[in-house]
């Protein structure tokens, strides 16, 4: 295809990383993972990493985690602030743990939720707010911080696809009690499957380490805060304390991970080159509604944007079947609007006034992938059709 959708960015390190463990005959999570575990949370500059087998895990176990601590648990009927647009499984474990969501709208212009109705938003019942930066672009993750902090709320914050975006220097991925993100093929670092909690909490650092192996002790130390040992090591060697899962990672996954980790910075700086020229090509034509970055915010953009304006009466069909034409691979917006999805029928939810944005974005919105190499000619090629088309 001239222009993909997603594009590997693995190379000879990745394999041999691979081989390495291959030799070493050591497959189920060992030393691989907790050695990308610590580089990974020191890389972020937080405390605890805890990875698992996939984003979509990272926020089961997040969400777990926080119905399980000592203090103020989350529990069936809470209420949690949540954007219009995110992908699924940002959603459901929210969802399994019985919580009722508030769907917030998104700005047009930068997808993210719109932090001027978290007043509106707020119930006596609300607990937790869960920010999503959409595809590289900084939420207000900052307004959002101050207004948990004034209401004692919980910041949840899914950034499984803005890993290595900044606002105002800070890196998103730090500025919840839970941080997760993903490892899929077409992110910023893939390790085939994958994904990781970040932390600073202890206690919640060492129930993610229970929840993600069948709530079993195994993995926590023994000053840990969630349980008091017995004398007798042969029963605590199979102790269970939390109604866990198994979403363990692979020492494939991990050691892959470590080498991908080593190349983020370049692939960040090879994704903003092409970032900036697509914000060149398109920025100011009235026909394309892009993302834009709040002040101080620097985007990480895997993918670049577009909603055709509802203003003009665009007809999406033929800009799709343009798309198609010359070769270039297009997609719904993340998952599109939850609140359009069959799977609603399950959740307990409301919503913060009206929902119009998330919806524009659904119906005529769409976005193209942005790869750690240059694209000049792919981003050059999407404005001439997309020129030509939209006439």
């Amino acid at each position: 295809m001239f222009y993909e959708l997603a594009a590997s960015s693995w190379g000879p390190e990745e394999v041999a990383a691979m081989q390495r463990v291959i030799a070493s005959g050591d497959f189920t999570m060992g030393a691989e993972v907790a050695a990308f575990e610590r580089e990974f949370a020191a890389y972020f500059g937080v405390k605890h990493g805890i990875m698992v087998n996939s984003g979509s895990s990272a926020n089961l176990v997040g969400v777990a985690a926080l119905a399980h601590r000592k203090d103020r648990p989350l529990q069936r009927g809470d209420e949690v602030i949540v954007p219009a647009i995110s992908w699924a499984t940002t959603y459901h474990p929210l969802q399994q743990y019985g919580l009722k969501l508030r769907f917030v709208d998104v700005e047009l212009d930068s997808l993210n939720m719109d932090v001027s109705r978290l007043e509106e938003a707020l119930t006596p019942r609300t607990r937790a707010i869960l920010p999503v930066s959409i595809l590289g672009n900084p939420a207000a993750l900052d307004v959002i911080r101050a207004f948990a902090d004034a209401h004692g709320l919980v910041v949840f914050e899914d950034n499984c696809e803005s890993m290595d975006a900044t606002l105002n220097g800070r890196r998103t991925g730090t500025f919840g009690e839970i941080n997760t993100f993903s490892f899929f093929f077409s992110h910023h670092i893939s390790t085939m499957e994958g994904g990781m909690i970040l932390t600073d909490d202890l206690e919640l650092a060492h129930l993610c380490r229970s929840l993600r192996a069948h709530g079993w002790t195994r993995d926590l130390p023994a000053d840990t805060p969630l349980y008091e040992r017995r004398s007798s090591d042969h029963f605590e060697a199979y102790r269970f304390i939390l109604p866990g899962y198994n979403v363990r990672p692979l020492e494939l996954e991990a050691a892959v991970g470590r080498e991908q980790l080593k190349k983020l910075p370049a692939m960040t700086a090879a994704r903003r080159r092409n970032h900036a020229l697509f914000q060149r090509l398109f920025a100011g034509d009235e026909r394309f509604i892009i993302q834009k970055e709040l002040p101080g915010a620097q985007s990480s953009s895997f993918s670049f944007t577009i909603i055709l304006n509802p203003a003009l009466k665009p007809d999406r069909e033929k800009v799709f079947a343009a798309l198609k034409q010359a070769d270039i691979g297009f997609r719904i917006i993340t998952g599109g609007c939850f609140l359009r999805h069959d799977v609603l029928k399950y959740y307990d939810y409301d919503t913060v006034g009206t929902i119009e944005n998330a919806f524009l974005a659904h119906d005529l919105g769409f976005f193209v992938g942005n790869h750690p190499h240059d694209l000049s000619a792919q981003i050059t090629r999407l404005r001439e059709v997309l020129d030509a088309t939209c006439r």
